[in-house]
């Protein structure tokens, strides 16, 4: 595992408030390093900003020249200024040294966009990322949104899909998979997100995950989801206190250890 990438995941990302835990980044890293080692080309896409962290793993992991597209309402504590939210986002790419590509930036409600606003700013997505509105008609359309946008090798991750706090999110994942009859399959479940390909490109995502040394502290343990075969990423509860209380002691240098 590189180091650089090891000290930006546990130490420098948790400087950015947002929800995308060190398992899920490990995630991401293994992925999007597998497409770009077999050629799968494509750009990567992100509903739900909020500050910044899992977008700045992206521009971390993808480097200087892949484009993200970043969509979010950026209404957080607004004021006549302008979204302090949105200021906030572009301020930690400067204090992190990964610059917003703000032409990239699409600021709106993502249910309102159609798949040219996306395609014509970036192209074909090969990793699309999805945690915005968590109402189903939220999800519906933005799971639709990611299908039109997606290259046949792409990735879209879902967030909260078993949260019991947003019932409706996995109600509307559910929803997606039945309809398209099988085209796309689940092939990683993490206790926050929820990973689908197409069918066709299962076994060897499958793989991937099952092969990365990033990934395996974990439990791997092989689940069932709409007649896919899933990998449930297990991390237990020690190892997550135990990361939380380095990170919250102002130790988060040494918090990648846990994940050892």
């Amino acid at each position: 595992m590189d180091a650089n990438i090891l000290k930006f995941i546990f130490h420098d990302l948790q400087t950015i408030e947002g929800y995308i835990d060190p398992p899920d980044a490990l995630v991401f890293l293994a992925l999007l390093q597998y497409q770009a080692s077999v050629g799968f080309e494509g750009t990567v896409a992100e509903i739900g900003v909020y500050y910044g962290r899992s977008y700045f793993l992206f521009r971390r992991i993808c480097g200087d020249q892949e484009r993200i597209v970043a969509i979010d309402l950026f209404d957080i504590d607004s004021a006549s200024k302008g979204s302090e939210q949105y200021l906030k986002f572009v301020e930690n790419g400067r204090r992190l040294g990964l610059p917003v590509q703000e032409n990239l930036v699409i600021k709106g409600d993502s249910t309102l966009l159609k798949a040219a606003d996306i395609s014509a700013k970036a192209g074909l997505v090969r990793f699309f990322s999805i945690d915005g509105g968590h109402m189903l008609h939220h999800v519906i359309s933005d799971t639709h949104l990611a299908a039109d946008t997606l290259a046949d090798h792409g990735i879209i991750a879902f967030d909260d899909t078993f949260n019991p706090t947003w019932p409706e999110v996995t109600v509307g994942v559910g929803d997606f998979l039945r309809e398209q009859e099988g085209a796309y399959a689940v092939f990683c479940i993490t206790k926050y997100k929820t990973y689908v390909c197409r069918q066709a490109f299962h076994a060897g995502y499958s793989a991937a995950i099952a092969a990365s040394a990033d990934l395996s502290a974990f439990g791997h343990v092989e689940t069932e989801f709409l007649g896919s075969k899933a990998t449930r990423l297990e991390n237990p509860m020690r190892r997550r206190l135990v990361h939380q209380l380095l990170v919250r002691s102002g130790m988060s240098i040494f918090a990648e250890r846990a994940y050892r």
